[in-house]
């Protein structure tokens, strides 16, 4: 197979070389710093332990071909890397969230900056670690194009990694950017003590809010139901691994939000993408998002936003879960 591309270095872009140099392809793995150590040691300080193979090659310039190219930096961070991108053939963002500022999610920032370029989204209940060590997982290529799904799938795909083709990017996207949010919720819930009910009953609401939005920003409601859905959402609200639960698990627990960002390397991305969710998502009634984004703020306390959540008027399940703005 021709060249790859990865872009950052990170835990889950490592993963990713290591994941496509199984399948078969020349890897180069982009590090924004610290690329001639990495290259020396094979190891990412970001994933430690996991060897990168001998086809993966490390380089901090972007000196690769125009082949196909996964950008697995931050969402934050996609503009200022796609501005910088020479000519390539395909791209596969990696990236889950909402641009702050912008309000624009992963594939209209590359639809911006690459207009001529195909692209489409990588996305799915995926732990780098778990990627890197070939344990058994399964994601979705998620665009308009079908010639490029099947493509980034044959490329990528392993009997380990399954890979499935997906047609809407707009729910794959709004799935991958809510579920880091919730998961926040998710982790405070479990950090204050309040029980495995009061999980559980989250995470399913969650879920009812993320497909309303799906909905409301024109992707399918049964997009909300699969691998970029629920699957990462289940994934993310429950697994200790998961940056966003865990950062939502200190919140519940009592300490700062700027002591635990203080603390961390690794980019939790659902501190940026909830505040730019609730502004994308005016008009849909997001109540446990909403009450993330203003928990992250300092606008209210978690007390008086679990207080406010059960406080809400009753209804009938079904009737919650119909409408974008209807909660």
């Amino acid at each position: 197979m021709s060249e790859i591309a990865i872009l950052g270095a990170g835990a889950w872009g490592t993963a990713l070389a290591i994941q496509a140099a199984r399948a078969g392809n020349d890897v180069v793995l982009w590090a924004r710093s610290g690329a001639a150590t990495i290259a020396s040691s094979r190891e990412s300080p970001r994933l430690p332990g996991y060897v990168l193979p001998d086809n993966v090659r490390v380089t901090g310039e972007f000196s690769f071909g125009g082949g196909a190219v996964l950008l697995a930096v931050p969402a934050q961070s996609l503009r200022t890397v796609l501005d910088r991108l020479p000519p390539v053939t395909s791209l596969a963002i990696c990236a889950k969230g909402i641009e702050a500022g912008t309000l624009k999610l992963p594939l209209e920032i590359a639809a911006e900056l690459r207009p001529d370029t195909p692209a489409a989204v990588l996305t799915g209940p995926n732990f780098a670690h778990e990627i890197a060590a070939g344990l058994p997982a399964a994601a979705v290529v998620s665009g308009t194009d079908p010639a490029l799904r099947e493509s980034l799938a044959e490329r990528l795909a392993t009997p380990s990694f399954r890979l499935y083709g997906h047609d809407d990017p707009i729910g794959a996207q709004i799935g991958g950017a809510a579920k880091n949010v919730i998961a926040i919720a998710a982790g405070a819930v479990t950090g204050a003590g309040l029980g495995e009910n009061a999980r559980a009953a989250l995470i399913t609401r969650g879920l009812a809010e993320l497909a309303r939005l799906i909905v409301a920003q024109g992707g399918r409601a049964e997009t909300a139901m699969g691998l970029s859905g629920l699957g990462d959402l289940l994934l993310t609200c429950t697994g200790p691994s998961s940056r966003n639960f865990s950062l939502g698990l200190s919140l519940g627990r009592g300490e700062t939000l700027a002591s635990i960002l203080a603390s961390r390397r690794a980019v939790t991305e659902g501190v940026a993408t909830a505040p730019a969710l609730m502004a994308r998502a005016k008009g849909v009634d997001m109540p446990i998002c909403a009450a993330v984004a203003a928990l992250l703020a300092g606008e209210t306390t978690l007390r008086d936003s679990i207080d406010s959540l059960l406080a809400r008027p009753r209804r009938d399940e079904q009737e919650s879960n119909r409408g974008p703005g209807v909660a």
